[in-house]
């Protein structure tokens, strides 16, 4: 039993060595995993001393200027000028 968990973490780690630009390729397995593509965005988020590698999902613009255009508090000059530095 232990030989199986101690191979599960070994199935989860993958070294990439840095090229003289700093650059390293991501895994095939952490690709397919999170769905990665060439062209794909990624986040570099930092924890503690761990770095976490998450995929940028694209922004579905048609829903963000629909609920933009609901959101009408601040549409006078007069809220502009009163609250438009902050």
């Amino acid at each position: 039993m232990q030989n199986q968990s101690a191979q599960s973490k070994c199935d989860n780690i993958t070294v990439s060595k840095l090229t003289q630009k700093y650059q390293a390729t991501i895994p095939r397995r952490i690709r397919e995993v999170l769905d990665l593509h060439q062209g794909d965005s990624v986040i570099f988020e930092l924890q503690d001393d761990k770095v976490i590698l998450k995929k940028v999902l694209p922004m579905d613009w048609d829903y963000l200027n629909a609920v933009s255009a609901t959101l009408t508090e601040w549409l006078s000059p007069e809220d502009e000028e009163a609250y438009g530095d902050l």
